[in-house]
C-alpha cells in the first residue's frame, strides 16, 4: 500500500498548484502499474510551524515522502528503485523519496 504525502510550507501556497502538483503524482503513481489502484493514497499537509537549517522559518519548502510496506517482489523494488534515484534502504520497512518539482513553479 503506497502512501505519497506532500508536505509544504505555507506560504508555498502563493506560488505552488498544490493541488495540481499532488493530483500529478497520484496519476504518476497510479499509472505506474506497481500498485493496486485502490491502495494508492496521497495527501498534502500545509505545515504552519518549521525550521530549516539556520534560516528558521524564512525558507519555504517542499518534501514528498513516498512510503510503501515491505512484500514487494524483488523486480517492483527494482523498478522503484530506480525511480527514486537509488535512495531506496533495504533494511528499512519503507521506501521513501524526496525531491523537488520545478515545474510547478518552485
Amino acid at each position: 500500500m503506497p502512501n505519497l504525502v506532500l508536505e509544504y510550507s505555507n506560504s508555498v501556497d502563493e506560488r505552488v498548484n498544490v493541488q495540481g502538483l499532488l493530483e500529478d503524482l497520484h496519476k504518476v503513481a497510479l499509472d505506474s502499474g506497481l500498485f493496486e489502484l485502490a491502495s494508492v493514497k496521497s495527501r498534502a499537509l500545509r505545515c504552519h510551524n518549521w525550521l530549516v537549517g539556520e534560516e528558521g522559518d524564512s525558507v519555504d519548502f517542499i518534501h514528498i515522502n513516498f512510503d510503501l510496506l515491505t512484500g514487494r517482489s524483488q523486480n517492483k523494488t527494482r523498478i522503484i528503485k530506480s525511480a527514486d534515484g537509488g535512495t531506496t534502504r533495504t533494511s528499512e520497512p519503507r521506501t521513501q523519496f524526496d525531491g523537488e518539482c520545478s515545474r510547478y513553479g518552485y
